[in-house]
């Protein structure tokens, strides 16, 4: 009998024209006939469905950047992707259904704890997790550092709604569940997978807002997905999953973080009202190295002496804060943030507080994660 290469078969599968029962092997053999090759089990993947543009619908197929965005359930972005089915077993839950500038500290908690609980099962290989591209970066630094497993957590999100021509979200997807089943996955992280790349949860961030190639990181993709098939080329280095000193088992609440952006022509105001708002760090955005103007170091200087923990980012995208450069950071008692963005930096400060209010263990924090 001929055989149907792997390549046409995914195509038959993602043109819908190939039942999934095609992939469940051949029928037991008649007796006293030799049974085949026993097949081997598909890793097991759930998917975890946050809502988000990959979830979103617009009015008419030209609308790539206008549309709703959450308005798919879980169950129908699977069944739109049926390759799926040659690639894992897969199950879908819906934490939620919201558009991600709209996620809240509790909702990363309570995503957090769901996944902590997956992966904890035997029956769970991997976890795929789809998510608006807007704080995806966000969620997935946030799972990196506090669910403690070395199996695979896979982000995904897309660019483009899922009924706008040359949509990016079903092949997005069948990329996810292709890395969360892979055995070369595990223990490098929670990732994220989307236009073709395989990128590192901790490291990658958004700067395009209209094109499928919105994510990148300045030290590169991990890897790469072809035809369902992947390709690594580094592993991340910085702490994570079950070398991590966090746990979200024991975490039920974050402090607040606030970040100031900066600029020329600054005020004090901004970082006065956001400590009057319940800020317990101050992420100052800085120009070029995590720079802070002469006329507002007094201010940060005295919020520091109430308590407030001021932690220097930069908003310039690429390269990292050095310590004592551009500012005293030891006599004045603040941390930097290395190579983390302020929006990074946000989180990993939010999450250390758990644990710690001293200058030096942040620091050190900063640099191991």
């Amino acid at each position: 009998m001929r055989r149907t290469a792997p390549a046409t078969l995914l195509a038959l599968l993602m043109a819908g024209s190939l039942p999934v029962a095609a992939l469940e092997g051949p029928a037991p053999a008649a007796p006293g006939t030799t049974a085949p090759a026993a097949v081997t089990a598909k890793p097991r993947v759930v998917i975890v469905a946050t809502g988000g543009t990959i979830a979103g619908a617009g009015a008419d197929a030209a609308n790539s950047a206008t549309y709703q965005a959450a308005k798919v359930p879980v169950d129908k972005l699977i069944a739109a992707v049926p390759a799926i089915a040659g690639v894992a077993d897969v199950r879908g839950e819906q934490a939620f259904q919201i558009a991600s500038e709209s996620f809240t500290n509790a909702q990363l908690i309570q995503l957090a704890k769901q996944i902590s609980a997956l992966v904890k099962r035997d029956d769970v290989d991997g976890v795929v997790v789809t998510h608006g591209t807007d704080t995806v970066e966000e969620t997935a630094y946030f799972l990196d550092l506090v669910v403690k497993t070395d199996k695979p957590i896979v982000m995904v999100a897309s660019m483009r709604p899922s009924t706008a021509i040359s949509a990016d979200g079903a092949l997005n997807l069948l990329d996810a569940v292709v890395v969360a089943s892979a055995k070369e996955a595990r223990a490098k992280g929670v990732l994220l997978t989307m236009n073709d790349e395989i990128q590192a949860g901790r490291d990658s961030t958004k700067r395009v807002n209209i094109k499928p190639s919105a994510f990148f990181s300045q030290w590169g993709p991990l890897g790469m997905v072809v035809e369902g098939k992947t390709y690594w080329f580094r592993a991340p280095v910085k702490r994570h999953g079950t070398t991590s000193e966090f746990n979200i088992d024991g975490i039920d609440s974050l402090p607040e973080v606030a970040i100031v952006y900066g600029s020329g022509n600054m005020h004090p105001e901004p970082y006065i009202s956001a400590v009057a708002g319940g800020a317990k760090a101050i992420i100052h955005a800085g120009t070029g190295n995590g720079s802070v103007a002469g006329y507002l170091v007094d201010t940060l200087k005295d919020l520091r002496a109430k308590g407030v923990q001021i932690i220097r980012s930069s908003r310039v995208g690429d390269g990292f804060v050095l310590r004592n450069a551009e500012q005293p950071d030891d006599k004045y008692d603040w941390v930097v943030a290395h190579d983390l963005n302020p929006q990074k930096a946000k989180i990993l400060a939010a999450v250390a507080l758990t644990k710690t209010q001293d200058t030096k263990e942040l620091q050190r924090i900063f640099w191991e994660y």
